[in-house]
C-alpha cells in the first residue's frame, strides 16, 4: 500500500508542477490572461505540499526521485496537451528516468 500511495502522490505532484509550469508558460509565452499565471503559481505551491506527503522522510531522496517522474510526466503532458510527438530516444530516456525513480524510492534498504 505504501508504494501505491507513493506512486499516486508522484502522479499528483507531477500534475500540479507540470500543469503549473504550463499555465505560467501560457501566460508568459502565449500571451494568455493574467489569471493563467495566478493559477500556475497556486498549482506550483500545491506541488510542494503534495511532494511533502510522500511516505519517505528523506527530502533529498524524494526530490531526486521526483526529477525522474518530472521528465516522464513532462513528455506525457506534451503528448496529451500540446500534440508533442516524442522520439524513441525521448521514450527511452523517460524509461531510464523511471527506472531510476524505482531504484531511488523502492529499492530494499538494509
Amino acid at each position: 500500500m505504501t508504494v501505491a500511495r507513493s506512486i499516486l502522490l508522484f502522479v499528483l505532484a507531477a500534475l500540479a508542477e507540470i500543469g503549473g509550469c504550463w499555465l505560467v508558460w501560457q501566460f508568459a509565452r502565449e500571451h494568455r490572461a493574467w489569471w493563467f499565471a495566478l493559477l500556475g503559481v497556486v498549482a506550483l505551491g500545491g506541488y510542494g505540499f503534495v511532494a511533502a506527503l510522500q511516505p519517505s522522510a528523506e527530502f533529498g531522496r524524494v526530490l531526486a526521485a521526483y526529477g525522474g517522474v518530472f521528465v516522464a510526466g513532462s513528455l506525457a503532458w506534451g503528448v496529451v496537451v500540446d500534440g508533442f510527438r516524442p522520439t524513441v530516444w525521448d521514450m527511452a530516456g523517460a524509461a531510464v528516468c523511471l527506472a531510476g525513480v524505482a531504484l531511488i524510492m523502492y529499492a530494499p534498504r538494509g
